[in-house]
């Protein structure tokens, strides 16, 4: 199965279980590997025919803007879902980067979580 993607997708939100948290943005990371078949757009070059990546982009964005998850678990979760229902995406697999978490962490921590079936 052919994938489209997205990586290193940066936005900021209000995410975190401290007070402090609760009370600034912080940078987010995301990266996006989508099941599609692209054959179809391929050869009839129609990016209706595939999943189009500056859609999803925005769409991330906005969602992500506008939450206030206490866990970076919950917004992967909750995002997933969304972009799977809004897109009509069989799997995905996302990874969430928070690179100010923990200091130490150089290139940040997160989550990365498959949902879906991969077509074969």
């Amino acid at each position: 199965m052919d994938q489209v993607f997205i990586k290193g997708l940066t936005t900021d939100a209000v995410i975190g279980i401290y007070d402090w948290e609760r009370t600034i943005r912080q940078p987010l990371i995301f990266d996006l590997d989508m099941a599609w078949d692209i054959r179809p757009a391929a050869a009839h070059e129609n990016i209706d025919a595939t999943l189009n990546y500056a859609a999803i982009s925005e769409f991330i964005i906005t969602f992500v803007q506008a939450s206030e998850f206490l866990l970076v678990e919950t917004l992967a979760e909750k995002l997933a879902a969304k972009l799977r229902k809004e897109f009509d995406i069989p799997w995905l697999r996302l990874r969430v980067t928070k690179p100010d978490a923990v200091k130490q962490a150089a290139g940040g921590v997160g989550v990365l979580i498959e949902r879906g079936v991969l077509p074969s």
